[in-house]
């Protein structure tokens, strides 16, 4: 069913043809063309009676790409087809790739060594020996952005870590995106790339999963990591959900971090009573992800605000 339903999305979108949200809108000159051979996965021409002026959007993060979840309009576009290190964001693949296997969801798996990690000696909440269920490394993967609990879920896959690869990039493929390299399940390893187009289509196939929905908007969640540790608090890395800032309405969330990435965020959320897909890419300072998505925010509602006071 979700297949289905993102697979007619997008058929019914292909035929408008894509350019990049810059040629639209007051004062903007085109900067993209589209490319030959790709899916068309949002449609260009949005309407500009909700959207103020994007000269006045000043934003941090190197790409953006803003679209109207239910339109399928690019709000605004910055660099959304230029490959980027998408670090954990890449754990959102990891999580569909699981949910579609229908693997046992309550089946105990232990952390081993094999799952630490040895590329970058990233620090982690599950100590060797630790043991969650299925469905919680998957939470705390997806939440927290544990990589070990991405590594256990990707080893503990049919065939492995190498099969799961695999299914990782049949996926992107399947999805049409079709400029998306996946060689890891955590999002640790640089060579996993994308651009933001392709990730606003894993953000539209991610909400067709509940589990996704309700993983990514948790703010926390305790967990007994039995045998080794005992009862553990996990804490999502979205500061706007963790905190539970009531002025953010938000379906779906995923944090990325690497050096070569940059800080990284994406996220569904209604503003001002419109469903919004949002990919931040390549921010380098601790919260100016965070920073741009307040500022996207204030400048969406200035646009309502203004429609009020012109009525």
């Amino acid at each position: 069913m979700r297949a289905y339903v993102l697979g007619v999305w997008m058929l019914s979108v292909a035929s408008a043809g894509y350019a990049d949200s810059t040629t639209v809108g007051p004062g903007v000159a085109p900067t993209d063309t589209p490319v030959a051979g790709h899916a068309a996965p949002f449609v260009s021409t949005a309407s500009t009676d909700r959207i103020p002026d994007r000269r006045k959007l000043r934003l941090r993060s190197d790409t953006v790409l803003i679209i109207d979840q239910a339109r399928g309009d690019v709000i605004y576009a910055k660099n959304s087809r230029k490959p980027k290190s998408i670090a954990s964001i890449t754990k959102l693949m990891t999580a569909m790739v699981i949910l579609d296997a229908n693997l046992p969801p309550d089946e105990p798996i232990a952390i081993t060594s094999e799952d630490k990690d040895r590329l970058r000696w990233s620090r982690s909440y599950l100590p060797i020996g630790s043991e969650l269920s299925r469905m919680e490394l998957l939470q705390v993967a997806l939440m927290s952005s544990e990589n070990r609990a991405a590594a256990a879920l990707a080893r503990t896959f049919p065939g492995g870590t190498p099969a799961f690869i695999k299914a990782m990039n049949d996926k992107a493929a399947s999805l049409g995106m079709l400029d998306t390299t996946l060689v890891d399940a955590t999002g640790l390893h640089s060579d996993n790339q994308s651009t933001a187009e392709d990730l606003s289509v894993m953000l539209r196939s991610a909400w067709q999963y509940p589990e996704i929905r309700r993983m990514t908007t948790t703010p926390s969640l305790v967990l007994n990591t039995r045998p080794r540790t005992g009862i553990k608090t996990f804490r999502n890395t979205n500061l706007l959900v963790r905190k539970r800032r009531r002025e953010w309405d938000i379906g779906l969330s995923k944090t990325g971090y690497i050096l070569e990435a940059g800080r990284c965020l994406v996220m569904q959320a209604e503003i001002a009573g419109r469903p919004l897909f949002i990919v931040l890419l390549d921010a380098w300072g601790k919260y100016t992800s965070i920073g741009d998505a307040n500022r996207i925010r204030k400048w969406l509602l200035s646009a309502t605000s203004s429609s009020r006071e012109v009525g």
